[in-house]
């Protein structure tokens, strides 16, 4: 069936994008989100031709019952996964310190970190089978130096997914396996609705789009399978 995917949050913002530019190069695309009327409208978008490549898998990340299901059921219909991308990530509007509620890191938690490793680790032995993968996780700037911006709970998320990265590269590129960590500055998606005061349309004009981080995602696929970008940063360049 050619080359296949699995791409995470893939409902709206970058794992949307992500997945509509891996279905335009004719890839078949497994879309996973916790909201099936969302990925419907990621598969009614990426166009008639490519409907038949795209197969929408309702789940909740955050559930490693859930993903290895899912992720079963991708196999058997693609036969193989060639490619992960971790897109999938949440904020919480009460997030300095002085507010920060513990199941509200938990939460963030949740989806950032531990459902990038369920999906990682439930796609891990398919690719291991194969003799090649690529992974690449939608960190962000933040996961390099921490700000009151972003919150102590995505902060340590997304560290904690930056390390996972290097983990991968550490332990299974001589498997084939290689993972890139993109760690883009402030995009323009729906995650800004969760800041304590979400930032005015000008101001999101000038940020990065998520089309931008899809093609940095496009990149670190595509390269030749001799080549692996570990970290890419991307930042708008105005502000």
């Amino acid at each position: 069936m050619g080359r296949s995917a699995v791409v995470t949050g893939a409902g709206s913002g970058v794992g949307r994008a992500v997945a509509l530019r891996l279905a335009a190069e004719g890839w078949s695309v497994a879309l996973l989100g916790r909201r099936a009327n969302a990925l419907d409208e990621t598969r009614e978008l990426a166009g008639v031709e490519a409907a038949g490549r795209i197969f929408a898998c309702p789940c909740d990340i955050a559930d490693e019952t859930a993903v290895r299901a899912a992720t079963s059921d991708i196999l058997k219909r693609f036969g193989a996964v060639h490619a992960l991308v971790n897109a999938a990530g949440i904020n919480i509007p009460a997030r300095a310190l002085e507010v920060l509620a513990l199941a509200d890191f938990e939460k963030v938690m949740a989806t950032n970190l531990t459902g990038c490793l369920n999906c990682t680790l439930a796609l891990l032995p398919a690719m291991r089978q194969l003799g090649e993968g690529t992974i690449v996780n939608i960190v962000s700037d933040a996961g390099i130096a921490a700000s009151a911006k972003a919150g102590a709970a995505y902060i340590a998320s997304k560290f904690a997914v930056r390390g996972l990265t290097q983990s991968i590269n550490a332990e299974e590129r001589l498997r084939g396996i290689r993972a890139t960590c993109v760690l883009p500055g402030d995009i323009n998606t729906p995650l800004l609705d969760k800041r304590p005061v979400p930032p005015p349309a000008e101001a999101r004009q000038k940020m990065l789009q998520a089309e931008d981080v899809a093609d940095c995602v496009l990149l670190a696929i595509n390269l030749p399978h001799r080549a692996l970008v570990e970290e890419l940063l991307i930042r708008p360049r105005v502000s």
